[in-house]
């Protein structure tokens, strides 16, 4: 899951360095005190960065895992849901991470059966399809190539269930932690530019 963490801080630095110019930020705390809200306008579109733990796992579209608990990346935020839109450039990211003591057998077969919901599954490991199918009915495989830049890490330990199309996925990401196991739960919705001329190539 640290990569879905750097790209949102990367997004929002970019945002804020190509925008610097009629660029309106809002900024506050959340009330609950669970993280903050950050929004950016410029003249060519705008962006909102939320922090609080709820409203991505609300979001989301994925159980939380039973007993499972909040990995923090910084004293505060532990979860990120990041909008941005450019004209018809539109790029959404939800992500969370926990962490639990039970084995990744148990979190995969939870998973499984949480993201049957969205249709066929895949489970991946790196850039390979485990078992079949291998591509959901809607063409989302496990080719790092397909469905944009986002990738998760490349680790031959980590496992990754996958629902949805290139363009809307859901993505869980099961990790061994000692004997217990780190979760990532992402979705994305990618811009249809982007997924279009990575076909092409």
């Amino acid at each position: 899951m640290t990569k879905q963490f750097r790209l949102v801080s990367a997004i929002t630095l970019a945002v804020a360095l190509t925008a610097a110019n009629g660029c309106r930020v809002d900024e506050h705390k959340n009330g609950n005190g669970e993280g903050e809200d950050v929004k950016i306008a410029t003249p060519f579109g705008g962006m909102s960065v939320k922090t609080d733990q709820s409203v991505v796992e609300g979001g989301v579209g994925l159980a939380t895992y039973p007993g499972a608990t909040i990995v923090k990346k910084d004293k505060d935020n532990g979860a990120a849901d990041v909008n941005m839109s450019f004209g018809s450039f539109h790029l959404g990211v939800k992500a969370i991470s926990y962490k639990t003591p039970d084995a990744p057998d148990k979190v995969l077969a939870f998973y499984r059966k949480d993201m049957a919901k969205f249709g066929t599954v895949i489970l991946c490991k790196g850039s390979h399809a485990v078992g079949s199918p291998d591509h959901t009915q809607d063409g989302l495989s496990c080719d790092k190539d397909h469905g944009g830049k986002i990738n998760m890490d490349e680790d031959s330990a980590q496992q990754e269930l996958k629902a949805g199309s290139k363009l809307h996925q859901h993505i869980v990401a099961i990790d061994a932690d000692g004997s217990g196991t780190k979760i990532g739960l992402v979705s994305l919705d990618l811009p249809g530019h982007l997924s279009d001329s990575d076909e092409k190539q």
